[in-house]
């Protein structure tokens, strides 16, 4: 009859810790499995993931060159002949209009329409940017492109 105070875990389940340092007779005593000397012999003996033991660092033998500007601002992309191709079309294209048909991914991200491929119906683009010739286009096709502040 099986009992709850005659459970046993499985012969073999269950493996004792090792019990370093305890003295030079529990055979893990003395530099407790450490080795002799050395940093990681040594309490809080931790290296940093870039540490070459002490070669300089690939992060300084290597050229730095030119800078991030912290000012700039990186656009999703959508042309004019993307607003063309698609299928279902409103008269007014804005940014959550992109979004939901996957022409961008981020509503937060800026967007500027490009001037690549051709246009010929009449619509309203309210996004953050215009190239010069995606403007020129829309217009051509009796649009209008207006420019919507990136906050």
């Amino acid at each position: 009859m099986l009992r709850c105070n005659g459970l046993k875990p499985a012969a073999g389940s269950r493996k004792r810790r090792k019990r370093i340092g305890r003295g030079t007779g529990s055979g893990t005593g003395c530099t407790a499995g450490k080795g002799n000397n050395g940093h990681k012999a040594r309490s809080g003996s931790r290296n940093k993931y870039y540490f070459e033991g002490g070669q300089t660092p690939l992060t300084r033998r290597i050229p730095k060159r030119g800078f991030t500007n912290i000012f700039g601002r990186t656009y999703q992309i959508v042309n004019v002949g993307d607003l063309e191709r698609m299928g279902r079309f409103d008269k007014e294209i804005t940014v959550g209009f992109l979004h939901e048909n996957g022409l961008i991914h981020e509503v937060d991200r800026p967007v500027k329409i490009l001037g690549n491929g051709e246009l010929h119906k009449s619509i309203t683009v309210r996004v953050h940017a215009f190239s010069k010739t995606a403007r020129e286009k829309i217009e051509k096709a009796k649009g209008k492109a207006e420019v919507i502040s990136c906050a």
